[in-house]
């Protein structure tokens, strides 16, 4: 899962950017308005954590400035501002959601798969595919009611795929969910995972579209 944090408080998104990273998460981290509008320029997120006080540029213009362009990545407002104007303002900006600091991380973390949830129109945490069962929430996988342990990355890559069932993903698609900036990027990554979760969950699971990418489920 690839997300954007826009937080210029040095111990806020420090603590914010090791918690979901821990989490599985790949966290890029920039703290003011124009590095994240060039964030969002250049890179595909699924959720965007963003706040209102920004050096540079201040969160409701980078919010409304998002929205312009179309682009529809979900946005959670995390801030100070507690005022129902503010709230408001930042919901009638485009935000998707709405947090008030000082916060819980576990809640934060579980309002992203909320957005993420929404965003793919599920309405249950669990994520099924014939006899296998993801939970992001627990960060776990069962085959047959029987727990699968899936290694971090394995799970992240298990996950995309699950949650775009019938859709094939490039290589550097998936990559783009499992490392965030400053993480190095391991030569044949991607191929190691599949071939792992192949063998913990079956080889028919993960189809390989040769010179494409890979897929879960049958293509269009």
């Amino acid at each position: 899962m690839r997300l954007l944090l826009v937080e210029d408080d040095p111990l806020v998104g420090d603590g914010i950017h090791t918690g979901l990273s821990q989490q599985g998460c790949a966290v890029d981290w920039v703290m003011d308005g124009l590095n994240g509008e060039h964030a969002l320029a250049t890179e595909d997120y699924e959720v965007v954590i963003l706040d209102l006080n920004l050096p540079k540029r201040d969160g409701i213009t980078v919010l409304k400035n998002l929205r312009t362009t179309n682009n529809n990545v979900p946005v959670l407002v995390l801030t100070a501002r507690s005022g129902i104007e503010d709230r408001i303002a930042g919901l009638d900006s485009g935000a998707d959601d709405y947090m008030i600091k000082p916060f819980d991380l576990n809640e934060l973390y579980a309002r992203i798969r909320v957005l993420i949830r929404r965003r793919n129109g599920r309405s249950s945490s669990l994520i099924k595919h014939g006899d296998i069962e993801l939970d992001p929430s627990t960060h776990t996988v069962r085959r047959r009611n029987r727990e699968i342990t899936l290694s971090r990355r394995e799970f992240s890559v298990l996950h995309q795929l699950l949650e775009n069932e019938g859709k094939v993903l490039s290589r550097s698609r998936l990559e783009d969910s499992l490392y965030a900036w400053s993480d190095e990027v391991e030569s044949n990554t991607v191929e190691v995972h599949v071939h792992h979760i192949r063998k913990k969950l079956g080889s028919h699971l993960i189809r390989t579209i040769r010179g494409v990418g890979y897929v879960v489920g049958d293509t269009p």
